[in-house]
């Protein structure tokens, strides 16, 4: 079935996930802030863009949005020319962003007085993952409005899953980022500790990523750490952002989270560093430089 829909936010996420949507179909209007790239993305896919947000969504069945961060989303939705002031009864918001579960509550009730459904519904996988359609997606909301975003949701994703009410995708996306918080530090470690033990660390990754240590992060990412490579995944700077919303969290449900604390404080380090941009394998540069 072909839909109208709107896609918000064409960073190096949104960007081939609004694609996705057009080539399977669907009537895509594109907004971002810089008009250039959505020029870009029109000359690569099938579609139109709009001005503003509220002139994106209006009209449009499903509105789908991947910005940065919990400001960021308020002003595309709530804010001045935001598209919650344009979409249509009965319609479906889906947000990609990761943000805070609080925002993502407010936004559902705020869409529900207004007649429409909100889905928080943040992905991993990064950049590649969405340039090749195998995201994974972590989805809060009615069920209802879920059931309906789910077969547009499939054309860039490998698997997606509902977990809860409002706000269960974002403190979903927040346990895929404790996990993969410890496991870099642990990976950043042990490949430091081969270095300094004077062993063939490619070597050694090789034999152990057969066994039980074995890990996505170990795969992808062991030789470009080893090699000083930085420049291939999630930066620092957004992974601090979504450390801040889990520490938030855990303060407000009481979880002890020692270990993400500390990770973040080692991300920071990184960032004084001028690491920002670095991906999140860049753990081991202090470790290195000790």
């Amino acid at each position: 079935m072909r839909f109208d829909v709107s896609f918000i936010g064409l960073g190096v996420m949104g960007y081939p996930m609004a694609g996705y949507l057009a080539n399977a179909g669907h009537q895509v209007t594109v907004y971002n802030r810089t008009t250039e790239k959505s020029t870009h993305w029109m000359s690569e896919f099938p579609g139109d863009s709009a001005p503003t947000p509220e002139a994106a969504a209006h009209g449009s069945d499903f509105v789908f949005c991947c910005v940065g961060n919990d400001d960021d989303l308020r002003a595309v939705t709530t804010g001045t020319g935001g598209a919650f002031s344009s979409m249509r009864p009965g319609a479906v918001f889906v947000d990609h962003t990761t943000t805070s579960a609080e925002v993502a509550r407010e936004l559902h009730s705020e869409a529900a007085r207004l007649g429409f459904s909100f889905v928080d519904a943040p992905v991993s996988g990064g950049q590649a993952g969405a340039e090749n359609g195998q995201l994974t997606v972590m989805i809060g909301g009615d069920e209802d409005a879920v059931n309906r975003a789910a077969p547009l949701i499939d054309c860039y994703a490998r698997m997606q899953a509902r977990l809860g009410e409002s706000g269960s995708g974002q403190l979903a996306k927040m346990v895929n980022q404790i996990c993969i918080a410890g496991l870099v530090q642990g990976l950043s470690e042990a490949l430091h500790f081969a270095d300094r033990a004077g062993l063939d660390a490619k070597a050694v990754v090789d034999v152990i990523s057969k066994g039980a240590a074995q890990s996505w992060q170990m795969d992808n990412r062991a030789t470009t750490m080893i090699e000083g490579k930085f420049d291939y995944g999630f930066a620092v700077d957004w992974m601090r952002k979504d450390l801040g919303y889990v520490l938030g969290e855990a303060r407000n449900n009481g979880a002890h989270l020692p270990v993400t604390a500390l990770v973040d404080q080692f991300y920071s380090r990184v960032q004084a560093m001028g690491g920002g941009r670095w991906d999140t394998s860049s753990l081991i540069v202090p470790l290195n430089r000790n």
